[in-house]
């Protein structure tokens, strides 16, 4: 097992973490990693706060624009990924920076996928099929019957990851939980600094968030979202890509099912319902080490952790 070192820049949504990553890479001899599931997804730009042409010319992000929003990535394709890469930076002598605020990658990089069933067709449509009579929100109740520490982690709409673990459920009789858990073998060969940007004043992340969605609505999220449908028009709310923050609530505001203002307030909720359970994931994380993000010197803050830590390593 190796002793090369890695570096984890997690937060919340709003919290810096690009900001951070980019100063960084000006100074230390780091390559980005992107942790981020909706900035796999090209054309999805304005919602997914991606970064832009300039950033991206002076910063380099990996695993970003891989692929259209029709189709699905997983944690595990994150994690085959993201080994791949941080092997690869490593051999040139640099440092795996790994950025974002999807916190199930960071944990299925970490601690491997575990021994998982394999998708079952006829499973996933009974399923389905369920879901269409009750909805997901009853579904993500009947999950926290069968796995309450699966369930607390996800969102009561997130039929995705809802479905898969209902589905292993109905597979296997075991809890997705204890299956995860039960992992060997596939621990991180890192040695890892996890860093946490997290908010002493939740209102001061909340005025953040409020600020984002102001500016990505008046960026042209509407029309970005309009665009989509016109380029891949089998796009629906179920799409895994559409499920993302502000997506989802911009396609019922296309399909007139809410005003503007109403897109506006729900957009904002569903950010913060995102950051909270980030938060969550977070506080659950082992050996992190957290730091104000609403300090003025956090850059210089990240910088200088960092570069104790590569000063140990060496």
């Amino acid at each position: 097992m190796t002793t090369a070192p890695a570096v984890f820049l997690m937060g919340p949504t709003a919290s810096g973490k690009t900001g951070a990553a980019v100063a960084l890479a000006a100074q230390l001899p780091v390559e980005i990693i992107s942790v981020d599931s909706a900035l796999v997804y090209r054309d999805m730009d304005i919602g997914t706060a991606k970064p832009d042409a300039d950033i991206l010319q002076h910063a380099p992000h990996h695993l970003i624009n891989l692929m259209p929003p029709t189709q699905a990535y997983s944690a595990a394709n994150f994690r085959q990924d993201a080994l791949r890469l941080m092997a690869d930076i490593t051999a040139r002598g640099h440092i795996p920076l790994l950025v974002g605020g999807t916190m199930l990658y960071f944990k299925a990089l970490e601690h491997g996928m575990g021994n998982l069933p394999e998708a079952d067709p006829i499973v996933r449509e009974a399923l389905d099929a369920e879901a269409a009579a009750v909805g997901w929100p009853a579904m993500h109740a009947k999950l926290a019957s069968m796995d309450a520490a699966t369930a607390a982690r996800l969102a009561p709409n997130d039929s995705q990851r809802i479905q898969r673990a209902l589905e292993v459920f109905a597979i296997s009789g075991r809890r997705l939980s204890d299956l995860i858990a039960e992992q060997s073998g596939q621990a991180l060969p890192y040695r890892v600094l996890k860093l946490a940007l997290m908010p002493s004043e939740r209102k001061a992340l909340h005025e953040r968030i409020a600020l984002r969605f102001e500016q990505m609505l008046a960026a042209g999220l509407v029309d970005e979202v309009r665009a989509l449908l016109k380029k891949y028009p089998e796009l629906t709310t179920e799409s895994t890509a559409m499920r993302c923050v502000g997506y989802r609530q911009t396609l019922h505001y296309l399909a007139g099912d809410m005003d503007i203002d109403a897109l506006r307030e729900r957009g904002i909720f569903a950010t913060r319902q995102l950051a909270k359970r980030q938060l969550t994931w977070l506080r659950g994380m082992s050996q992190v080490q957290p730091l104000d993000c609403l300090l003025s010197d956090l850059n210089d803050q990240v910088i200088n952790q960092v570069n104790q830590f590569i000063k140990t390593d060496s």
